[in-house]
């Protein structure tokens, strides 16, 4: 089963971004071959919902970022075999007749296929990857697929040893004609292990946790320590929430990190359902049936929206999302920033009311409305929190650390007047 979720979300969160934004994928694409790429692009489009299969490749990635294991084909090798195998896919489409390949080409991609299969035979007898019980499904398919009498031969070739024209023409023809959908199957297994691995260096070289799954409904969130990894110096925070206070409602200045913390929850409850390690220094969740947040929403001038009513039109989508009884977790940053104070302290009351009420789901919502707390106060399920800022003279320093409560900060006017906008406005810019 797959986490619902949408390209708002993938958008608030930074999963992809644009080239060179320090994206969330960028970050975790270490992979050596093009196949991988696609199969990490995929598993972070399509995280999971399903406890079991969550737990099964965090073990997976866990187990490898113990044991150290290296990836055992470079990057070149990778290359060389799937370019040998789409040049040949390509000629069998051609109509008018199949492209030449050179021996020198055929050389290389029929010899990345035999180090390949060769590799692969010495990698699934190590005792580390023999050791992981959560891969042994995927390495009784790969020893099936070697022990395959038809690729008996490999095995006795000499690695880097040039074949004969006729041994050459012979294994291509095995390859690309008699069993290339074992060999595609072979490379499929290649590319999962190419995440795998990777992934798991990843853990170890930037210290990221393995988060541990709880059951899906009991709304349990339990976070320590984390932080965005997109942050060079990020400073760490914790929240627990579950069916006693499955609404947060988080308040502080402008520029205090609100926007900040909310993605690094969010970010890594994200990674957690992909199976994948999270920024923090321990992580407990209730797996959930889906994901959204609403961070940037954007006007939808396409059809003359206001941006009220595309926050309404948001709401409405969460609020039929939830009617189906499936537990979520929901973010909302500055709810309702679009209407006046008045209307935005009523309907931020009431959707947060009604959001309560789901027990096995979970709500951040963050505001400057603070008037709204007054009232939520009354309302079980809520637990409050903000982010402070400390005053040096006229001068806001921003601590980022979560605190308890609720603040009325607010230093607008302090920053107005310390870029001297009034007095611009005043005397216009003097020259120096």
């Amino acid at each position: 089963m797959l986490l619902r979720t949408d390209e708002q979300t993938i958008s608030d969160l930074g999963i992809f971004g644009s080239k060179g934004t320090g994206s969330i994928y960028e970050l975790f694409h270490r992979v050596n071959s093009r196949g991988g790429a696609a199969v990490l692009e995929e598993m972070f489009r399509k995280p999971l919902s399903d406890r079991d299969a969550i737990s099964r490749r965090i073990s997976i990635i866990e187990s490898f970022a113990r044991s150290n294991i290296r990836f055992p084909y470079d990057a070149a090798l990778m290359d060389a075999a799937e370019k040998y195998l789409t040049d040949r896919r390509q000629e069998a489409k051609n109509e008018s007749g199949p492209a030449f390949m050179g021996e020198k080409e055929m050389q290389s991609g029929v010899g990345a296929i035999l180090d390949i299969f060769q590799k692969t035979r010495a990698f699934v007898d190590l005792p580390e990857v023999r050791g992981i019980p959560a891969l042994s499904r995927e390495r009784a398919d790969l020893c099936g697929l070697l022990d395959d009498p038809a690729f008996a031969p490999v095995f006795v070739e000499r690695p880097g040893h040039r074949l004969s024209f006729s041994a050459l023409t012979a294994y291509d023809s095995l390859f690309r004609l008699a069993e290339q959908d074992k060999i595609q199957q072979l490379l499929e297994y290649m590319y999962f292990l190419d995440v795998y691995i990777s992934v798991a260096r990843i853990a170890r070289d930037m210290n990221f946790i393995f988060p541990t799954t709880l059951e899906k409904g009991r709304g349990e969130l339990h976070l320590d320590g984390v932080y965005h990894p997109g942050i060079k110096a990020p400073v760490a925070n914790s929240i627990t929430m579950n069916g006693s206070r499955n609404v947060i409602f988080l308040s502080g200045a402008n520029m205090a990190g609100k926007s900040t913390f909310l993605r690094s929850v969010s970010t890594a409850l994200y990674l957690a359902h992909m199976g994948f390690p999270v920024p923090a220094k321990s992580m407990q969740f209730s797996v959930m049936d889906g994901i959204y947040t609403t961070i940037n929403l954007p006007d939808n001038l396409g059809i003359g929206a206001s941006h009220f009513y595309v926050e309404v039109l948001r709401v409405k989508k969460i609020a039929s999302e939830l009617s189906t009884g499936q537990s979520f977790f929901i973010l909302f940053d500055e709810l309702f920033r679009g209407t006046n104070v008045k209307d935005a302290h009523e309907a931020t009351v009431a959707v947060a009311s009604g959001f309560s009420r789901r027990k096995n789901s979970l709500f951040i919502i963050s505001s400057h409305i603070v008037e709204a707390a007054k009232d939520l106060e009354r309302t079980a399920g809520f637990a409050f929190h903000y982010l402070p800022t400390r005053m040096q003279g006229n001068v806001p320093v921003y601590t980022y650390k979560l605190e308890k409560g609720v603040t009325d900060d607010r230093h607008g006017m302090i920053i107005i007047k310390n870029e001297g906008i009034l007095e611009i406005l005043k005397n216009g810019n003097k020259v120096s």
